[in-house]
């Protein structure tokens, strides 16, 4: 399972991650990467933290840090790094992920990085979607939010451009969460079932 798993938790998915995503954009108005930060949820943080402390001391932390960035980096990058996009109907490729950090910020662990497009794509002709997901759903992965809200920064495009943004919920079918509600921790569900759970980012520009 990927780095990013935890293992001690008993219900299905057995962890989150909160997420905030802008969009960069060049001169032009061609989107050129989307720039992610992964927040770890509380408990896998801590186990972490605690973890990465314990090897190496706390000025080690920092070292070890870089090298958990260093090894999610590489396991992401196999899966386009859990995130989907479209223009339109068309599936967009993405390029390898260079710029990546990771850091310990309130208690919690945070995986920031550039993603960039395998080649850049004006947004002033049809409307972009995005999802973020294990394709296992062994992870939930959500906008940041205020309860049921995201919050502004959840999305935002970096730019020129006048872009309306909306942050879609899951409307899963009540087959798929039967699915994965019988899903144990000894269990990993078929790839794909997570997109059935992922919210969907949705940037229109003029």
């Amino acid at each position: 399972m990927l780095l990013l798993a935890p293992a001690l938790v008993q219900a299905h998915p057995h962890g989150w991650i909160d997420i905030r995503m802008r969009l960069i954009l060049d001169d032009q108005g061609h989107l050129e990467g989307l720039h992610q930060a992964w927040r770890m949820d509380p408990f896998y943080s801590l186990v972490l933290i605690e973890e990465l402390t314990q090897a190496a001391g706390e000025e080690g932390l920092e070292a070890g840090l870089d090298q958990l960035g260093g090894e999610i980096r590489a396991n992401l990058a196999p899966h386009d790094y859990f995130t989907e996009l479209r223009l339109g109907d068309e599936k967009l490729a993405v390029g390898e992920v260079t710029e990546y950090t990771v850091m310990a910020r309130g208690g919690r662990v945070e995986f920031i990085f550039l993603l960039p497009l395998a080649s850049p794509r004006a947004l002033n002709e049809k409307t972009l979607n995005y999802k973020v997901f294990d394709p296992t759903y062994y992870l939930e992965v959500v906008h940041e939010a205020d309860g049921n809200t995201p919050l502004d920064d959840a999305l935002v495009v970096n730019g020129e451009l006048s872009c309306t943004t909306r942050i879609l919920p899951a409307d899963p079918d009540p087959e798929r969460v039967m699915e994965a509600a019988m899903l144990d921790i000894t269990d990993e569900a078929e790839p794909g079932l997570g997109r059935h759970f992922a919210e969907t980012g949705e940037v229109t520009c003029e």
